[in-house]
This record gives C-alpha cells, structure tokens and sequence, in this order.
C-alpha cells in the first residue's frame, strides 16, 4: 500500500499563532515519512491559506510571502485540498489532517466542523469537545456535574462592561482580593490578570473584554500547577499520563513566562502529597470523557498545600512545542514524539469506526 497525504495545518487567527508555528515544527519532525508524505498549510493571522514548502519557510516565516492559495475542500466527495496558483487549479488527495491550530479557530471546533464536512478524518476533539473546552465558562458547568473540585467564579458578559461598579460590587460580595480575571474563550493565559484591587479589577475586564464577548472572574487558588496529559476516545480507553509541574518565573503563568522567560520550569513527576497524583490522572480522564474528548488533550489543575486538587483548564490541542509538556509527559512514559504523534494520525483514521 501507499505513503498517505498527510495535510498539517498550522499558524491561524488567534493570538497564539506564533505558537502554532513553533509547535508545527515538532510535530513535522516526527511524522513518519515512510507513512505520509506531507502537505503544509499555513493560515496567517488575517486568515490567508498558503501552500508551504519546507519547514525552513515555517522557521524564518517566510512562508507567509508564499504565492500559492490553498482551500480545504468542504466537498465531502473530493477529500481533497485545493491549490490555486494564479490560472492553474491543482487538486490534491488528503487522507488525514493534522490540525496544529490552539486557541481562535483552531481550538474552538470552527476548523473541526470544516474537517467534519470534508470527511477527511483528522486528529484531535471533534467540533462539540472542542467548543466547550475552548470556552472556559461552559467547561466549568460540565464538571461541576461530575464532583471534582473547581475554582468559584462570576461570570461576566462584555454588555455589562458600560458599567463597571456593579461588577465590582458583585465580586466584591462574593470574594476577597486578589482575583483573577479571564476571557471565556483564549488560549495562552492572553488577556488574563490578577486584580489586586477594584481598579485593577476594571482595568483587568477590560482587557479580557478585548479578547473575547465571555469574561470569568475567578477567585485565586494557592497551590501548586500541575498537568496531565490524556489520550485516547471513541474506542481507544481512555489514557493518563503522569503528572508534570510548571514553576512559573512570573506572578502567573501567562504567555511570556510559558514561551519566552527561561526560569520558567517544567518538571515531570514531581512530589506530590499523598494520593494527588491518582486524583489527578483520574480527575483528567473523567474530564476528557465528560466533554467527549477524542484523541489528545491536556488538562490542568493546582494541588494546594493540604493536597486538595483543583481543575483550572482543559486544552484540547495542547502545545507541541521543545517545552511543551504534553509531549514531554508521553515520553516520561516511554512514548517517543515520534510513536506519539503517528498513534495520534492513526487514532484520526479510526474515528469513523468509532
């Protein structure tokens, strides 16, 4: 039998396309290629869709400069990707897509429900797993159902941000300070703030309300951050790695302290107090299963001195990146990035027949 065409997507709209960039880069480098023969895609952050080459393109961005369009065909008949190269038209088989897209438009379901109407199979959570993982506030109604501990919120809608007392009076009322405050829908802790004060907490909504219409204020858990990362859906059990910790070398983890400041740590397998890691790795995979995850995800938690576990965030195409930790958790496990990534492209073609 043949090499299959592999389509990787990777760049797009949201705030962490630089991050999709980076994270592309190792996941092409452990594709099989006596399996697949590779087709890269590029979207750039205005939404153009260009044919790239090489991966030498993807590492000096000139990718973007490239002059053949692509479309992924919505034709379920075709499976197919189209490349347009000024009067030339070229069709191109695809028989799985690897969608290295986080956050906006990658991790929301809108290019799961385009992949979806393809009918080319493709990794990772489907369109309904995806939306409601994305959307921080939805994921929280979910597992409130299924007992594991979570961090108390209030909810925001950006309407109400004409005026702010009354929602600073509603925090207030319900927590003391610090707080921190989150869009519903981002990815990367872009848009996140701890609020000191009532006028940090105005200057951190809005802030978040440039990021998305949903906006969570969240009372502030001291613990540890702990990840774990999951595989599996549809009829591959569900799997749990081991925990992984992240020192962060900022106030919290957010964007620059996870991909530019170098004291931020990550450390696999850490000390636990007794019995955490279990709940973890059983909090995760309940998680996964409860939004109808399908091949990958990572989820996130804090373990507070006295061991209590608490869920932050499930991430459902989680970072691929050198210092990624969903990645890294695999191979503490013994799964190299390469067996991680075609069991990942194979789970894809087995979604049909789940």
């Amino acid at each position: 039998m043949g090499k299959k065409n592999a389509v990787v997507l990777f760049g797009g709209q949201s705030s962490e396309h630089v991050v999709s960039c980076m994270s592309v880069i190792n996941v092409i480098n452990h594709i099989n290629r006596e399996t697949y023969d590779l087709i890269l895609i590029g979207i750039t952050e205005e939404g153009r869709w260009i044919k790239t080459d090489t991966i030498e393109a993807i590492q000096n961005g000139t990718w973007k400069s490239g002059s053949v369009s692509a479309i992924l065909s919505p034709d379920a008949t075709m499976k197919s990707v189209v490349f347009l190269d000024g009067d030339k038209t070229e069709l191109v088989k695809a028989d799985v897509v690897f969608p290295v897209l986080h956050g906006l438009y990658g991790e929301d379901g809108t290019i799961q429900g385009l992949m979806e109407l393809s009918g080319i199979p493709y990794v990772g959570c489907g369109v309904l797993s995806s939306a409601v993982s994305m959307d921080k506030l939805y994921t929280k109604i979910i597992v409130k159902d299924l007992g594991v501990k979570q961090a108390d919120y209030v909810a925001v809608m950006r309407r109400e941000l004409q005026d702010l007392d009354p929602i600073v009076k509603k925090v207030e009322d319900k927590f003391t300070y610090p707080v921190f405050v989150k869009p519903s829908n981002a990815g990367s802790s872009k848009g996140v703030s701890r609020a000191e004060n009532g006028v940090e907490l105005k200057e951190a909504l809005i802030l978040a309300g440039e990021h998305d219409r949903k906006i969570l204020v969240e009372e502030m858990i001291v613990g540890r951050e702990i990840e774990c990362a999951v595989f599996g859906g549809g009829n591959t059990p569900t799997q749990a790695s081991g925990v992984g910790e992240i020192v962060a070398a900022a106030e919290f983890y957010d964007f620059d302290a996870k991909y530019y400041n170098s004291d931020s740590k990550t450390v696999v397998n850490p000390v636990l107090p007794d019995g955490a890691a279990e709940k973890i790795r059983s909090a995760a995979t309940a998680i996964f299963e409860a939004v109808d995850g399908y091949g990958l995800a990572r989820v996130d938690f804090f373990v507070k001195e006295d061991g209590t576990v608490v869920f932050n965030e499930i991430n459902t195409m989680p970072g691929f990146t050198a210092i990624s930790m969903y990645p890294m958790l695999w191979e503490a496990a013994g799964i190299t990035k390469e067996e991680l990534v075609n069991r990942l492209l194979k789970h894809a073609a087995d979604r049909s027949q789940s």
